[in-house]
């Protein structure tokens, strides 16, 4: 990569950022992407429960079609998540596997030999009824995965009137709203850092359609038209695997697309794909998303290291070093789990564990570290917020709810007969928990 010479810029005014998901006010009512309205996992009209069991507070509980730990995602009165069906069909590995270069690590799956089938699934949110199940394509994986991760990790994201669905090596694909495939597109056939899996899902960025695809071999980053599918830009990246999924974010009235990375955190011009800014600091492995508020941008990583960087927007060049990082954090940092920005307060996990930190996200200032949540054994999940409460849901199927604020409080510990990996939702007075076996809809009756 050539050298970005490092200038700041004069932001007349005041520096303007905004959500650019490009879903319209509506999105604030549902829960369009990875996270959420704003992608920060936080639910600005929304009020579930605190408390629930399998015999209070569940509306409707549905057994999960396939395997995948895709987190839904809600518009109106439909519900959307990922799956892979293995159909048990023989089948001939795909011809053309990944690119060049060789996998770090031991590998963590064998690559089956059976075709499976890559869908689509919509559920009527009002009972969990099955409405459609489309299949995007069918092929015989050419790698395994961890046996926590699978074939479908990856999470749409929808307008309102599209969805789209990335299935990484197996292509990317956009329905409308009743299940009918609009376009397609291939993507990297990748190979990724030992045998772990995909899952960096895409993200919409004005009129374009973002999806990274960082492995061992060729990265690049691509943005396609959203309603045409047309390649509007590819642009090669020195990464080793990542699975963050990218944010987007308007400055100025121009739409930068973040991504986070082991070498860098960058920022490209979401029209032409020219890198805006970058900044190192990260540590290897990195799969949280970064979250945007306060005119920065959080960025996380935890695998053998910490890191936790406070990046001020409205910048250029290489910021590695420069007052752009307004504060830092190198230690109890998430590995999995995506931070979360609520009230002023980042959270953040330790590694993959039940422990949590909060941190002033303005200054930095700890308000408390390393409390543990009593009763959770682990996290893959990102945690959610709505009204005054923080929701970490666990790999054990315990749910600890905590207080928001400057203090540690616990406020509810709740037990349900699944474990979780995907990330809850939130639309209203309604809580989605995807398990690996059954989707919850937690409701007040």
């Amino acid at each position: 990569m050539k050298q970005i010479a490092t200038a700041a810029v004069a932001v007349s005014g005041f520096l303007s950022v905004v959500c650019a998901s490009a879903c319209g006010a509506a999105a604030d009512e549902y829960w369009p992407a990875w996270r959420g309205p704003q992608v920060n996992g936080v639910a600005s009209k929304g009020n579930p429960p605190v408390t629930w069991s399998e015999s209070q507070n569940v509306k409707w509980k549905i057994d999960v079609p396939g395997q995948g730990t895709s987190s839904p995602i809600v518009w109106a009165d439909r519900i959307f998540f990922l799956t892979s069906v293995d159909t048990g069909q023989a089948g001939a590995p795909p011809a053309a596997t990944a690119q060049s270069g060789q996998t770090r690590g031991p590998s963590r799956g064998r690559a089956p030999t059976t075709l499976h089938a890559f869908d689509l699934v919509c559920l009527d949110r009002a009972t969990g009824t099955l409405l459609w199940q489309k299949t995007a394509t069918k092929a015989v994986p050419h790698e395994g995965h961890h046996q926590d991760h699978g074939f479908a990790s990856y999470s749409p994201v929808t307008d309102g009137k599209h969805i789209w669905a990335s299935f990484g090596s197996r292509g990317l694909y956009c329905f409308d709203m009743d299940g009918n495939l609009k376009w397609s597109q291939d993507l990297i056939p990748m190979t990724i850092r030992g045998g772990f899996g995909e899952g960096s899902s895409p993200a919409l960025a004005g009129d374009a359609i973002v999806v990274v695809c960082d492995h061992e071999g060729d990265s690049a980053i691509f943005a396609f038209h959203k309603e045409t599918g047309q390649l509007l830009w590819r642009r090669d990246r020195d990464e080793m695997s990542s699975w963050a999924t990218p944010v987007s974010v308007e400055i100025d009235g121009r739409i930068q697309v973040i991504t986070n990375a082991a070498n860098f955190v960058r920022s490209y011009d979401a029209r032409t794909g020219q890198i805006v800014w970058q900044c190192s600091g990260q540590t290897d492995n990195v799969i949280p998303t970064p979250v945007l508020g306060l005119g920065k941008v959080f960025c996380t990583s935890g695998f053998r290291g910490s890191a936790l960087q406070a990046i001020r927007l409205g910048r250029t060049g290489d910021l590695t070093g420069s007052d752009a990082v307004v504060w830092q954090v190198n230690e109890a940092t998430p590995y999995v789990p995506s931070p979360i920005l609520h009230d002023g307060r980042i959270y953040v996990c330790s590694a993959n564990t039940e422990v949590i930190s909060c941190y002033d996200a303005r200054t930095g200032k700890p308000h408390y570290t390393k409390q543990r949540l009593e009763g959770v054994k682990g996290v893959y999940a990102s945690p959610v917020a709505a009204a005054d409460r923080i929701y970490f849901a666990g790999r054990n199927g315990v749910t600890a709810v905590i207080k928001s604020g400057d203090t540690f409080e616990a406020l509810a510990r709740n037990t349900l007969d699944d474990g979780f990996d995907a990330s809850p939702a939130i639309v209203g007075d309604a809580l989605y928990l995807k398990g690996r076996r059954h989707l919850y809809c937690i409701m007040r009756p």
